[in-house]
């Protein structure tokens, strides 16, 4: 009697086996560290940075463009969930392209999102690092973005048990400050001590202003606020839930943070007093001069020290900790460096954290007071990395599997593809012409390493037929 690898027959470590690989990360991550971890990683508190360039670009309906991120982001959710849990590896798009489409697709998924999930921690140190300016005028803004590095680089070194626990502590302090805000602001509506401040649906739907351009413009702003979620699919091989307990963090996380992003700048949007736009000069600090304004009682300084930790501390730590699994699992399949797939005592991929730390401490000098040009990498990245997972959910599960589910295997993946590629056709002229560069980057690695004779094949893969171990969970000849 045999069972497939995504067989409910096989535990975790079994099924893990059946793929050609032995359990090398710490297996201790539960669901909820997974849905706490994904939290982390979107940061509940993320609209407090870009809430006033967002109000600018929405003429005011911030909760309007989170909600459409939701409905846009939840396909390519589900396409997520899908994949992880018939595929349940750290490698996230590198390992359901691989097996989904072909190996070679696989490569250039991998190749593709690595471009966000290496860029990613660097974008966080820098914008860490610009908010410090903000704090302590006259300090170099390296010196900070290096404090950081060396901060999480340690963290992440210790082990995934000392990464729960900072997940654990920061998103406790961001919700407590979530609800500070959402006391602030209702006392303010209710007492009438903003002028011209009131709760009102216009923020979030105004027809007058509502147009199809509008809604095209939203949803580019939304998806991107929604990246880092898929990042808990790089934790599968540390997850001692079920088999599709990464997929359900996913769409939950995604959900609860919509929730936490709909609430707070339907709250600030509210207490901005209908106002046109926010100034230049006054667009950066939009939030927090929206909250110093409710409250009058130095607020607003601890929202943006809060702020700060958390994208520089927190966000980054989980990226981090995201990329390295990437790098783990591509070097494990001989498409990186073999030495990337060395694991520590601490059962984390060691040199895979110390590469990310090393080429963030020198990205981070390079790239200071260049936000814009790291986001538009990080998002040509991430969205062509979607396409093609949204490509292999069809290839997969229609194509080899012969699923009927024809909505969540094909309508879905379909419209998840159509939403990112309209993002990604919009997206800016930088990002397509660095996103390019970096596939182009890619070509030449891939030819490399086919002259070279390194062969693209997945460990213990069989493109035609599912892997089938024992029931007994011994091993069929991998």
């Amino acid at each position: 009697m045999t069972a497939s690898p995504s067989s409910p027959e096989l535990n975790a470590q079994q099924q893990l086996e059946s793929f050609g690989y032995k359990q090398e990360l710490k297996r201790s991550v539960s669901t909820t560290d997974l849905l706490i971890y994904g939290l982390i990683f979107m940061v509940p508190i993320a609209p407090w940075a870009i809430f006033g360039t967002v109000y600018n670009a929405a003429e005011g309906m911030v909760p309007l463009v989170y909600l459409i991120g939701l409905i846009a982001m939840i396909f390519t959710a589900l396409a997520y969930a899908q994949m992880a849990k018939s595929i349940p590896l750290a490698g996230s798009v590198f390992s359901y392209v691989g097996r989904g489409i072909h190996p070679t697709a696989g490569f250039f998924a991998g190749w593709a999102i690595l471009l966000d999930y290496l860029l990613v921690p660097t974008l966080l140190y820098v914008f860490a690092a610009e908010s410090m300016i903000g704090i302590f005028p006259e300090s170099p803004r390296w010196m900070w973005a290096l404090i950081f590095v060396a901060i999480n680089t340690a963290i992440n070194l210790l082990g995934i048990t000392s990464i729960k626990l900072m997940n654990r502590v920061f998103l406790a302090i961001e919700l407590v400050f979530v609800v500070i805000f959402v006391i602030i602001a209702v006392n303010a509506l209710a007492s009438g001590s903003v002028p011209g401040a009131e709760f009102t649906i216009t923020p979030l739907w105004d027809a007058s202003k509502v147009s199809g351009p509008l809604i095209a413009a939203a949803l580019s702003i939304a998806v991107l606020s929604f990246l880092g979620f898929d990042g808990i699919s790089t934790m599968a091989e540390e997850s001692t839930g079920g088999r599709n307990s990464a997929g359900k963090a996913m769409i939950i996380a995604l959900f609860i943070v919509a929730f936490f992003f709909i609430l707070q700048t339907w709250l600030a949007s509210a207490l901005s007093a209908g106002r046109g736009t926010f100034s230049d000069s006054e667009v950066g600090n939009a939030f927090f001069t929206v909250v110093e304004a409710a409250s009058n009682s130095g607020w607003a300084t601890t929202f943006f020290v809060v702020n700060v930790l958390a994208i520089g501390i927190a966000n980054a730590m989980a990226a981090q900790a995201a990329t390295s699994r990437l790098l783990f699992s591509m070097s494990r399949d001989r498409q990186l460096p073999k030495f990337l797939s060395k694991i520590s005592t601490r059962q984390v991929p060691k040199n895979a954290i110390l590469l990310v730390s090393a080429l963030s401490a020198v990205l981070v000098l390079f790239f200071v007071g260049q936000i814009d040009l790291i986001a538009a990498l990080v998002n040509f990245g991430a969205l062509f990395g979607f396409m093609l997972l949204h490509l292999s959910v069809i290839v997969f599960y229609i194509v080899r599997k012969k699923s009927t589910n024809y909505l969540l295997h094909l309508i879905v993946p379909v419209v998840g593809f159509l939403i990112i590629g309209y993002v990604l056709l919009n997206a800016s002229d930088l990002a397509k012409i660095g996103g390019l560069v970096w596939l182009v980057l890619g070509v030449g690695v891939f030819l490399y390493y086919r002259v070279t004779g390194r062969k693209t094949a997945l460990s213990g893969e069989d493109l035609e037929q599912p892997l089938a171990v024992p029931a007994t969970g011994e091993r069929a000849g991998l």
